[in-house]
Parts: C-alpha cells; sequence; structure tokens
C-alpha cells in the first residue's frame, strides 16, 4: 500500500472502514434469525456472555460486551420485560445489580445453538482463516485497549 498522505485518505485504504463495513454486514447477517426472536444484535450477545457465565453483576457484564450502563441499562430493562432475564441487587452490596437468566432466557440457548455454524458459512471463509483473523483481531483490541 502507497502511504502517501493524500493516498491515505482514500475511504477504501481506511482500515477502519473496512473492519466497520464487515461489522455491520455480518450483523446484518444475524437480523433474520434475531428478528424471529424479537432480539437486537446486542441483546444476543448480551445473553451469549450471560449463556455462559450466569449471574454477573452489571460492571462486570459491561465490561466484557465493552459497553457502558447507559447503553446496557436500558437493553437489560429490554430483556427483563422479555423475561429473559432478571436483575437482583446483591444481598451483601446493595449497590450491586446481578443479571441472571429466567428459564425462558435459558431456554432460548437452544434456540440458537445452530446460529453460529449457520454465520460462520455465510461468510465464506476456511476454518484455518477464521481462526487467524480471529487472533488478528483480538491482537487489535488489545493494542487499542492499552492506548
Amino acid at each position: 500500500m502507497n502511504w502517501d498522505a493524500k493516498e491515505m485518505l482514500k475511504l477504501d485504504n481506511q482500515l477502519c472502514f473496512a473492519l466497520y463495513a464487515c461489522s455491520k454486514e455480518i450483523i446484518a447477517l444475524y437480523k433474520p434469525y434475531l428478528n424471529s426472536q424479537g432480539l437486537t444484535y446486542t441483546q444476543y450477545i448480551t445473553l451469549l456472555v450471560l449463556w455462559e457465565e450466569d449471574g454477573l453483576n452489571i460492571s462486570e457484564l459491561g465490561n466484557k460486551l465493552l459497553l457502558d450502563s447507559g447503553t446496557l441499562t436500558p437493553l437489560l430493562k429490554k430483556l427483563e420485560k422479555f423475561q429473559l432475564v432478571e436483575r437482583v441487587r446483591d444481598r451483601d452490596d446493595e449497590r450491586v445489580v446481578k443479571v441472571f437468566l429466567t428459564e425462558k432466557g435459558k431456554m432460548l440457548q437452544e434456540t440458537f445453538s445452530d446460529l453460529p455454524q449457520k454465520m460462520f458459512c455465510n461468510t465464506g471463509i476456511r476454518v484455518e482463516e477464521a481462526i487467524k483473523l480471529k487472533a488478528m483481531l483480538n491482537q487489535l483490541l488489545g493494542n487499542i485497549r492499552k492506548l
């Protein structure tokens, strides 16, 4: 790639745009599956975290999802309205609110059990490429978070 300043200002030469465009398109692939359950992508990834580790406090959940409380709180209220999660104040420290899956929320995991495989098949890349890409993105995220 030419590192000329004028050339680097072209949209096609922006790493950020390539990441943004891919993210947007991949999330769009999820939409029909998530719409069938009345969920957004952000609600889905919240459920993914809770299916992995139920009972996280809101701060822990926000850290894992890279979401601030201003975004997370309304999202959790909607999931609670759908009866997928419940928020419970910690007995030892009332300032801490933990998020637990309801039975309905736990059962929804089975509904989505084949979704990662469907999404992977839609990308058109090989397993080895996906593993390398995921490692590179994790490294990039780690580098950025150190700044």
